[in-house]
């Protein structure tokens, strides 16, 4: 039997993802790379590196928006915390700034015209 397939002594299989040390499943988007016709040839390292930025992408705004959980006192994301923290990141709220997240809401924002006046100093307003 040797040189006949891997036998009883066949080591078990590892998937992409693990070798690579990711959560996000790298033959699953190997897979949709191909099927979406994106190029003719996909190369073995493109899905790696896909993957990779998808999962840290993802672990960056889950990150901000547990925060706002917390400061919202709540246990739970929802919409509405993945808003703020979308929308109070710079670099995120360019990225996606052409997205609508349903029930998110918007910023919490009053103009500046909208300010009662505060008092100045006494002399300052006499002077104008």
């Amino acid at each position: 039997m040797s040189g006949r397939g891997k036998g009883k002594s066949g080591k078990k299989p590892v998937s992409r993802s693990s070798k690579a040390g990711l959560q996000f499943p790298v033959g699953r988007i190997a897979r949709f790379l191909k099927k979406g016709r994106y190029a003719t040839r996909i190369g073995a390292g493109a899905p790696v590196y896909l993957a990779a930025v998808l999962e840290y992408l993802a672990a960056e705004v889950l990150e901000l928006s547990g925060n706002a959980a917390r400061d919202n006192k709540k246990n739970r994301i929802v919409p509405r915390h993945i808003q703020l923290a979308i929308r109070n990141d710079e670099e995120l709220s360019k990225l996606l700034g052409g997205v609508t997240i349903a029930s998110g809401g918007v910023l919490p924002n009053i103009h500046g015209v909208l300010l009662p006046k505060t008092k100045g100093k006494k002399g300052k307003d006499e002077a104008e």
